[in-house]
């Protein structure tokens, strides 16, 4: 895709975290650690669910979804950059600087709108009981799951295709531990106004619609959990909804303050510690948000668990 006649460059520096050797030490323990637990607990999780007949349910179906997309998320990101820490190597092939961009952005999209599904779930469990069987139904269900893959590429196709038309020809280390679309438009020799465009507004509408709809199903989720007359009541239909919305308050609460927002504002220092929270830590925590708050989940596991020994 790209034209060699309009770039100089043919790597990238992926700088990293610190170049400072013994926090990378450190760093690459950390990260690792964090790594394997998201594996291990997503995995985990998925292998619970799909074991379970009684989880088999759109809850637990998007739920499902959302581990492997979580698997998938931060295995982008976290090999190569321990490969960066552990080899000092921080060399990265344009082409592969693109792969991982492509991949970045599809996965975090995804997860965007596998929220809102769940959003949607939960809406319909609660303020339309009656309906929720046939609306929710499996072949909705993966219809919805479906669209989000789908989508979510072909957003990210649209953002590769304009970088890969950019030219490159100065400095080539970018400040950050991955090829994230804003650290590359600033390395850029040549106009970026169109990336910035589409950027903000397209990517603000994948990012925002989700949210959106998530704010508004909660809206509506919290008057039917007013009408609850007792008390004991509301607290267990709202805690059916506690897991989802923290992991929406730790994944949007990042990624906005990251992307929905002018490139002038671009900060990086603050920007790769944010960075690290909803591309790591986020999909590390996820597992265990939603085993500790739920029955279900726990019993589920200690099964799993059971059979395996």
């Amino acid at each position: 895709m790209l034209r060699e006649n309009q770039s100089h460059v043919t790597e990238f520096l992926l700088l990293g975290l610190t170049t400072d050797p013994k926090q990378q030490i450190w760093l690459f323990a950390g990260f690792l650690a964090m790594y394997l637990v998201n594996v291990v607990g997503n995995s985990v999780i998925i292998a619970a669910i799909w074991r379970e007949v009684h989880l088999h349910t759109p809850m637990y179906f998007f739920l499902s979804s959302l581990s492997l997309v979580d698997i998938c998320f931060t295995t982008v990101i976290v090999p190569q950059m321990l490969v960066n820490l552990l080899t000092q190597n921080k060399a990265i092939l344009f082409a592969q600087c693109l792969t991982q961009m492509y991949f970045f952005v599809a996965f975090g999209i995804t997860d965007s709108f596998l929220l809102a599904a769940m959003a949607i779930d939960r809406y319909m469990a609660i303020c339309d009981p009656l309906h929720y069987t046939t609306t929710m139904s499996p072949r909705r269900c993966l219809l919805l799951v479906t669209a989000s893959w789908v989508v979510s590429h072909l957003h990210s196709l649209t953002h590769t295709i304009l970088m890969s038309r950019l030219s490159f020809c100065g400095p080539n280390s970018i400040h950050h531990f991955f090829c994230d679309v804003q650290p590359l438009l600033t390395l850029s020799c040549s106009d970026t106004s169109i990336n910035e465009l589409v950027a903000f507004t397209e990517g603000s509408f994948v990012i925002m619609s989700p949210f959106i709809f998530i704010i508004v199903s909660y809206v509506y989720i919290a008057r039917a959990v007013l009408r609850v007359p007792s008390g004991g009541g509301r607290y267990k239909v709202f805690s059916t909804c506690g897991s989802h919305l923290t992991v929406v308050a730790l994944f949007y609460g990042t990624i906005i303050s990251v992307y929905i927002r002018p490139s002038s504002t671009y900060s990086v220092t603050k920007d790769r510690v944010v960075t690290v929270i909803y591309t790591v830590v986020t999909p590390m925590l996820n597992p265990f948000i939603y085993s500790l708050r739920n029955k279900d989940m726990k019993q589920a596991l200690r099964k799993l668990v059971r059979r395996t020994q």
